[in-house]
């Protein structure tokens, strides 16, 4: 009896300790979350009903409104996506939740900065969860941040020429981006009530999540959404997850194969004939396992079955390299740079050595060979490195960066290349993919490779940076109090912000200027270089 009523007792100051959770009013209803320390949090708050039956492949529709009080204490599924063995990850087509975090101080007249975080992931996983993209430290800088998910893989982006015909006023193709747009629209309607400024709202992703970046910054229907942006290796330029033509009237070079047709192959690996509404319902009542289809993106006979980004006309009106260079894009202060040794191997160049790789820019061969090996002695495999790194992000970023800098939009641009002493025998040419981001959100303890335990020298890298982001979301400028200097990035100094390998951070012309400038000219010869196998 006596463990019973101490039982009993627990229970009833676990509900004590939830019921003073801080509660929030949204336009949906009450949400209750949780405080510790000087931070509050709000996790797995719908901003979209659920995209499932009928309004699967369909823009994201209202919340239903719920009555009480919502526990808002934990993180909801992410959204449907490859899974490894041994992943407690819990998926569910039922996945547009947002986080927020906020200082537990803020109340609807606080007008703090807002940034919505959306994560990288190919399109085809990740998540706004987790412990690598919490939201303390940027609530501790008087930041709130939101996290969101989005619909991925053939959820996120599929066409299908049923699909097209069907609801012919409703966007089609790319509902990643429709749902990261209703996550913007709910931040406008219900941010004030978490203290947020609705009015200074800054985007920031990464990889899949930069790339959506330079997609809102040009799709028309998230104009007046946000008002400063970040790109981290979000390149830029046509190519890289920028816009499959949703059909074969608008196909174009560098995506020859249309959205629909991709549709068509995924139907067929799933022995649905035709095109008409009957093989999209078809489509619709499949499992989700089979839609995800184990993560695979062609069918055992080569064929494509998911496209990517979709480029429709009405949604995606033209890439952002297009707006870019016609001056149309937001017109809002931009933060933008790459990891210094993002990805090698056969990424873009199927060159198995660096007479080959100079070789395919051709009329270039001699520059390209001075700009990524000026005497001769480097390895092939830090020449293929630093190529892909910047044919896919770096000189991408620049080209960005300047046609902002053109509209007279201040721009801070920067290299991230700190590696962990234990991982630099693997990475000996700089950071890879998707290193910075930990020390953005100051999450050093949740990182993936290096020892769990930061050194005090990371500590005080992750400060740096989490404040560099902070500040620019507060001010569109990233530069404060002990801060080394970060410069406005200007069409003659071409000054960036540098974190070397051993993480010190200095501000300098840009280092990788020469090889930039050949990169830039192989582009303008991108067709004639695609043939040679870049």
């Amino acid at each position: 009896m006596k463990k019973i009523l101490i039982l009993s007792f627990s229970i009833l100051v676990t509900l004590a300790s939830y019921g003073q959770g801080p509660s929030v009013q949204t336009h949906s209803g009450t949400v209750r979350g949780a405080t510790e320390g000087d931070v509050s949090s709000f996790k797995g708050i719908p901003f979209a009903a659920p995209p499932v039956g009928e309004f699967r492949w369909r823009p994201p529709q209202p919340v239903k409104a719920w009555e009480g009080v919502r526990d808002a204490t934990k993180y909801c599924a992410d959204c449907p996506q490859r899974t490894w063995p041994g992943s407690t990850a819990v998926t569910s087509e039922d996945c547009l939740f947002l986080n927020v975090w906020a200082p537990a101080s803020a109340s609807k007249d606080s007008k703090l900065p807002v940034m919505v975080w959306i994560h990288g992931g190919g399109f085809t996983g990740g998540s706004g969860a987790g412990p690598g993209s919490a939201g303390d430290a940027f609530a501790k800088q008087g930041v709130i941040l939101a996290t969101v998910n989005y619909r991925l893989g053939r959820l996120g982006h599929f066409a299908f020429p049923a699909l097209s015909q069907e609801h012919p006023e409703e966007f089609k193709g790319s509902y990643a981006y429709m749902d990261q747009i209703a996550a913007l629209k709910w931040i406008q309607d219900n941010i004030a009530a978490f203290g947020g400024d609705p009015n200074n709202v800054t985007i920031f992703g990464f990889s899949a999540g930069g790339v959506s970046v330079h997609s809102l910054l040009t799709i028309p229907a998230a104009k007046g959404l946000f008002h400063k942006a970040i790109g981290e290796s979000s390149g830029g330029r046509d190519g890289v997850l920028t816009g499959r033509p949703i059909n074969k009237d608008n196909a174009d070079e560098l995506y020859t194969i249309s959205a629909e047709t991709i549709g068509v192959n995924f139907a067929k690996r799933h022995q649905i004939e035709g095109t008409d509404q009957a093989a999209l319902a078809k489509l619709r009542a499949l499992p989700v396992d089979q839609i995800i289809d184990g993560g695979q993106e062609a069918d055992s006979l080569g064929n494509r079955t998911y496209s990517g980004p979709i480029f429709d006309g009405k949604l995606v009106v033209e890439t952002a390299e297009t707006a870019y260079k016609a001056g149309r894009q937001a017109k809002v202060p931009l933060m933008i740079g790459n990891s210094s040794a993002e990805i090698g191997g056969a990424f873009v160049s199927s060159s198995t050595s660096k007479e080959q790789l100079f070789s395919t820019f051709g009329d270039l061969a001699a520059e390209a060979k001075a700009a990524f090996d000026p005497e001769g002695s480097k390895d092939f495999a830090e020449v293929i490195t630093k190529f892909n790194t910047d044919w896919v992000w770096g000189e991408p970023a620049r080209m960005t960066a300047r046609t902002f800098v053109a509209e007279n939009e201040p721009v801070y641009m920067f290299q991230f290349g700190y590696v962990p002493v234990a991982n630099r025998e693997r990475s000996p040419y700089g950071a890879g993919h998707g290193s910075e981001v930990s020390f953005v959100f100051n999450t050093l303890n949740a990182r993936w490779g290096p020892p769990a335990e930061p050194t005090p020298a990371e500590k005080e890298l992750a400060r740096i940076m989490n404040s560099y982001w902070a500040n620019f979301a507060k001010t569109g400028d990233p530069n404060g109090d002990n801060l080394p200097t970060w410069p406005l990035y200007d069409l003659q100094k071409e000054e960036i912000l540098d974190v070397s390998l051993d993480g010190q951070v200095t501000s300098q012309p840009d280092p990788r200027k020469a090889r930039f400038d050949v990169v830039e000219k192989a582009f303008k010869n991108r067709a004639r270089l695609q043939s040679r196998g870049i």
